[in-house]
Order: C-alpha cells, then sequence, then structure tokens
C-alpha cells in the first residue's frame, strides 16, 4: 500500500534522496555493456582482457561429421568390456588383451588412470 511506501516522507523535498548533483537518471551510463570500448574502457581493460576483437581461424561451411571424436579414458576401459574379460585377461600373461574402441563407439583413449 502508498502508505507504508518510503517516499511518503521525502514528500516536499526537492530530490527525495537522490541528491541535486548526482541526480537519479534512468540509465547514466548507458544500458547493459554500453561503453566498453569508451567510457567504460578501463574496467573492461582491467577486468575483462581480451574481450573485443577476433581469434583463429573463419571455417566456412563447418561440417560436424569429420569432427565426430567421442572419448574414452583408459581407467574405463575395463567397464567396456566387462569383468570377465578382465579376469581372463588376468589368468593367460603370455598375451595382452586387445580392446577395440570402435565397437563400442569411441574413436580416442585419453591416457587418464591406469589399467
Amino acid at each position: 500500500p502508498t502508505a507504508l511506501h518510503k517516499n511518503r516522507k521525502k514528500r516536499g523535498h526537492v530530490s527525495a534522496g537522490h541528491g541535486r548533483i548526482g541526480k537519479h537518471c534512468k540509465h547514466p551510463s548507458g544500458r547493459g555493456n554500453a561503453g566498453g570500448q569508451h567510457h567504460h574502457r578501463i574496467m573492461m581493460d582491467k577486468y575483462h582482457p581480451g574481450y573485443f576483437g577476433k581469434v583463429g581461424m573463419r571455417h566456412f561451411h563447418k561440417l560436424k561429421n569429420p569432427y565426430h571424436c567421442p572419448v574414452i579414458n583408459t581407467d574405463k576401459l575395463w567397464n567396456l568390456v566387462g569383468e570377465e574379460a578382465r579376469e581372463k585377461a588376468a589368468k593367460d600373461s603370455s598375451k595382452g588383451l586387445v580392446i577395440d574402441v570402435t565397437q563400442y563407439g569411441y574413436f580416442k583413449v585419453l591416457g587418464k588412470g591406469q589399467l
């Protein structure tokens, strides 16, 4: 309700607590990220270096298919083949176990963890 608002006390006082000099304006420094290369330059350079400009090469009509390469970590390989395969490999130490990860939909094995 209006009666409880702080502005009731300010009635009759010219600038309602917002000051004659600074003034209570709608958007005194522009809206949003305005002025990043002008009046907000110092703030942008200090706290957001590299915000403006380009980086890298452009790739026109980039198709995602050639870059499709799901990855799996080394420590997750046993989860693919299962516990039985691991036990069988542990028994016969003359040959190493070969895991074809492409059958499981992975195309790159990363080096995290141990087998």
